[in-house]
């Protein structure tokens, strides 16, 4: 989720510092600094849920799940911060501290009235621009709705799901992620959103 720019236009090596000092987590676009909201019950219980699945799946496999705490280097001028991301085989980082993974093969966003158009267009278009990108992940969370982006040889596939009763096949990770997991325990007519 992303909030006001603050007001200033940075360079890479002032947002580092300045993450560092502040200890939040911003994205860096173009020069300009993001702070990212912070998020809710739901938002929480939807990524919780999906690392959990997943990560259970992908045991004894090349694939990890990474959280949002990891934030992607897509260019030398955009860093950002997925809700959670996937990694096969050796993860590669732009910094020494293993901080900036730049190789991640899913990325996935749970949406927010605040993000979503950002996550839909911008944030998407950014994605794209990975070389190693081969699934983009939204997944609403006052509702059971998800949607996958799968890359093909002629462009980006575009799966939705909409039922409970549905489970995503995610080609790329050799998973199968039930709506019902995605969605365990979260209450969508509690207005949380």
């Amino acid at each position: 989720m992303v909030a006001n720019p603050l007001s200033n236009h940075y360079t890479v090596e002032e947002y580092l510092a300045q993450e560092e000092l502040d200890r939040i987590r911003y994205e860096y676009i173009d020069g300009e600094i993001f702070a990212m909201a912070s998020g809710t019950d739901n938002h929480s219980g939807v990524i919780t849920n999906c690392l959990i699945e997943i990560g259970l799946q992908l045991r004894g496999s090349q694939c990890r799940v990474r959280s949002s705490d990891l934030r992607v280097k897509i260019s030398e001028t955009k860093y950002v911060y997925p809700d959670f991301s996937v990694v096969c085989g050796e993860s590669e980082f732009a910094d020494d501290n293993h901080t900036m993974l730049t190789n991640p093969i899913l990325v996935a966003e749970v949406l927010s009235p605040s993000s979503e158009g950002y996550d839909r267009g911008l944030k998407y278009e950014f994605y794209r621009g990975l070389s190693s990108l081969k699934a983009y992940l939204l997944i609403d969370q006052s509702r059971a709705h998800v949607e996958l982006y799968t890359l093909q040889e002629n462009g980006w596939l575009f799966q939705e799901f909409k039922s409970l009763d549905d489970k995503i096949k995610i080609g790329v990770i050799d998973c199968d992620l039930p709506l019902s997991e995605i969605y365990r325990g979260i209450s969508f007519a509690s207005g949380d959103e």
